[in-house]
C-alpha cells in the first residue's frame, strides 16, 4: 500500500506538471485503436455488414469484455512483471501507469487554447481549437457558442478525465483505473444514438453510466469544495442551489452533475440545444444567466477543475489512508 501510495501521488502530479506529450505512447490511445479494429472487424466500413439490431447487440457485447479483457491482463502483467523484479520497478511503473490514466493539464491546456484564439486570433481558429475537444458540431458556434462549449467539456470531463480516474486508481490502483478509462474509451467512440452506434455501442453506453455513477457526484462535489475556497469569482451557495435544481437535467444520468455544479458556481448557464453531426439536439439548460458568458470563464472553470482535483487528491489519501491503518 506505502508503494501503491506513492505512486499515486507521484502519477498525479506528474500529470500536473507534463500533461500528455504529443505522438508519445499511451495506453488510451492504444485502447482507442483496439476498440477501433474491433468495430471495423465486426460492423464493416460505414455500416457495409448487414446485420440485425439484435446482432449488433450481441457485437456490443464481445467488444466489452475484449477491451476490459485485454486491458486487466496487460496491465496486470506489467505490473506483475515489474514488481517481481523489484519493488522500486514496481513502484516506478505503476507511477507512469497512473500518469496515463489522468487528464487534467491536457484537457485544461487545449481548453485554454480555445481562450488563446478567442482573445488574439479569429473566430474560425477558435472554432478549430474547440473542435478538438468536443463531439459536437464547431462550424456555425459564435464566439459564446465557443467559450461555452469549452466551459462545458472540462466541466464534464473534470469527472470523466480526473476525478473518476483517481476514485478507481485509488482503490484499485491502474488496473481498475486503465478498465475505467476503457470503459470511458469505448462510450466516447460508439456510445452515439445513431443508426450505426445505437445498438452496437448500448452496452458500453450503459456501462460507462454504471461506473460513472457515483464518481460524477463525488466529482460534483469536489467542485463545491473548490468553489468555497476559490474566491470571488466562484459562489458556492448558488451552485450547490443550481446543482441540486439542475443536476438531472440531461438524458444521462451523470453528464450534468458536474455541468450543473460547474454553471452554479460562475453564475453562467450552460447546455442547451447543440448540433452532432449536422442534426440538432435539444437540451434544457443548466444554471441561470446571471451575467454573459466571456472567455476569461474558460480560464475560471479551468481553476476550479484544478481545486477540484486537489482536494480528490486529500480524499483518496484518505481513503487509502484508512485502509492502510486496518
Amino acid at each position: 500500500m506505502i508503494y501503491h501510495m506513492i505512486a499515486f501521488v507521484g502519477g498525479f502530479f506528474l500529470d500536473l506538471i507534463m500533461g500528455d506529450p504529443y505522438n508519445f505512447p499511451h495506453p488510451v490511445r492504444w485502447i482507442g485503436r483496439l476498440i477501433s479494429a474491433i468495430e471495423k472487424h465486426d460492423l464493416g466500413e460505414e455500416d457495409t455488414k448487414a446485420l440485425s439490431g439484435e446482432q449488433k447487440r450481441r457485437c456490443g457485447r464481445r467488444l466489452v469484455l475484449l477491451v476490459c479483457g485485454t486491458t486487466i491482463l496487460v496491465t496486470a502483467f506489467v505490473l506483475l512483471l515489474a514488481y517481481g523484479i523489484h519493488p522500486m520497478a514496481g513502484c516506478l511503473v505503476e507511477m507512469f501507469l497512473t500518469y496515463q490514466t489522468l487528464a487534467l493539464r491536457c484537457l485544461c491546456k487545449e481548453s485554454k487554447k480555445v481562450y488563446i484564439c478567442l482573445r488574439d486570433k479569429t473566430l474560425e481558429d477558435a472554432r478549430y481549437a474547440v473542435s478538438m475537444i468536443v463531439g459536437r458540431d464547431t462550424q456555425n458556434l459564435s464566439p459564446t457558442g465557443v467559450a461555452k462549449a469549452a466551459i462545458e467539456t472540462v466541466a464534464e470531463n473534470t469527472s470523466d478525465g480526473e476525478i473518476a480516474p483517481m476514485l478507481y486508481l485509488a482503490l484499485g490502483g491502474p488496473i481498475l483505473g486503465l478498465t475505467y478509462k476503457a470503459i470511458n474509451t469505448m462510450d466516447s467512440m460508439v456510445g452515439y444514438k445513431n443508426d450505426r452506434y445505437s445498438d452496437f455501442g448500448r452496452c458500453a453506453a450503459k456501462l460507462d453510466d454504471l461506473v460513472n455513477f457515483l464518481p460524477a457526484r463525488i466529482s460534483a462535489l469536489c467542485l463545491w469544495v473548490a468553489s468555497v475556497f476559490l474566491g470571488k469569482d466562484y459562489d458556492a451557495k448558488r451552485a450547490w442551489r443550481i446543482y441540486r435544481r439542475d443536476r438531472y437535467q440531461h438524458a444521462s444520468p451523470n453528464s450534468a452533475q458536474t455541468e450543473a455544479m460547474a454553471a452554479g458556481s460562475l453564475g453562467i448557464r450552460l447546455a442547451g440545444d447543440a448540433s452532432y453531426f449536422g442534426k440538432i439536439v435539444n437540451k434544457p439548460t443548466l444554471g441561470d444567466a446571471t451575467r454573459a458568458i466571456v472567455y476569461e470563464d474558460i480560464l475560471r472553470m479551468n481553476r476550479l477543475a484544478y481545486g477540484a482535483a486537489v482536494f480528490c487528491l486529500l480524499l483518496c489519501l484518505g481513503i487509502m489512508g484508512l485502509i492502510l491503518a486496518f
